[in-house]
């Protein structure tokens, strides 16, 4: 009884090795090998990790690509400011002696040289009448005065300034009044889709307004084109260090893909979402340190856009 015992454990085990050997030594079929949970078919993009975008597709989402290389981060001060005319080069023109006004040449708005005619008022003293003329050239900015209307010199009849340069007057909150100085540059955003304006502080208010609690920075801006206008208002960025690093994007590029931090990198016509690591940055530009070489093509703008086609590839992966 024993002896049978081990003669069928020893076949047992025979029979075990065999089959074990029949799978190791199993010749090649002829028929294809099956593709593993994971692996992508041939001829597809892997995981739906790319898109295609032609030239045509890119202007109609409006992407805009840029090139990743160097730049300067800036630590910056943010600054709410309003445009003012600039008072050295502001003129309040008023009658010589009171008077009725028996000619308007001028109204608001106007462009006007040094020397052209105003207005013509009847003197009260002497019923002869004089000329007002303007003493600079610029755009007349306010009127007091109507046909037939008293004038005096006690109040100004016409102002003139010349807006070809503007001011903008920068609030500044207590604490951050040591941080702020003359000759420091400060860019502005008139927001008007336009690109910024850079420019330097002029002027420093030595005292506060007691009902803002802040002090005045003042910049002189060429104005030109008049893209300035008196009255409006305007965001600044007073500028206080700058750092140069090697590689940085435009901050707006960065996407979350699949909980990973991506640029989408473009290869032929086709973007691809490569993982970055990310170090300092300011309002416009974040370094990158790791996951992007110099000169590799990135969207820089509207880059959702691709980001909802991958999406789009990977729900059709699935189905």
């Amino acid at each position: 009884m024993r002896r049978f015992t081990r003669n069928v454990a020893i076949l047992i085990g025979l029979g075990l090795v065999g089959a074990a050997g029949g799978y190791a030594f199993r010749p090649a079929s002829d028929e294809p090998a099956q593709t593993t949970v994971g692996e992508a078919p041939s001829g597809h993009d892997h995981g739906g990790e790319s898109a295609t975008l032609s030239d045509a597709k890119l202007t109609a989402a409006g992407i805009v690509l840029e090139k990743a290389g160097p730049a300067v981060l800036h630590d910056t001060l943010r600054l709410n400011g309003i445009v003012q005319p600039n008072q050295e080069a502001l003129v309040q023109v008023s009658p010589r002696f009171p008077g009725v006004v028996r000619e308007l040449r001028k109204r608001i708005g106007d462009r006007v040289e040094k020397g052209d005619l105003l207005a013509t008022v009847e003197s009260n003293q002497s019923l002869t009448t004089y000329d007002l003329r303007a003493p600079i050239a610029g755009t007349i900015i306010d009127r007091q005065a109507a046909l037939g209307e008293y004038v005096s010199e006690q109040k100004p009849t016409f102002i003139i300034a010349d807006l070809s340069t503007a001011w903008v007057d920068l609030s500044v909150y207590r604490r951050d009044f040591a941080r702020v100085r003359v000759g420091d540059t400060v860019v502005l955003d008139p927001g008007d889709g336009g690109p910024a304006i850079t420019t330097k502080v002029s002027y420093v208010s030595p005292i506060g307004t007691s009902d803002t609690q802040s002090a005045l920075a003042r910049v002189v801006v060429d104005n030109k084109d008049l893209r300035l206008r008196p009255g409006i208002f305007v965001a600044g960025r007073l500028q206080l260090t700058a750092k140069p690093v090697e590689i940085a994007i435009k901050s707006e590029a960065l996407q979350t893909f699949e909980d990973r931090t991506v640029v989408f990198v473009r290869n032929g016509e086709k973007f691809e979402p490569r993982d970055v690591e990310i170090g300092d940055r300011d309002s416009d530009y974040v370094q990158i340190l790791f996951g992007l070489m110099p000169n590799d093509v990135y969207a820089a703008k509207n880059s959702f856009v691709i980001k909802a086609e991958l999406a789009k590839g990977a729900a059709s992966h699935e189905h």
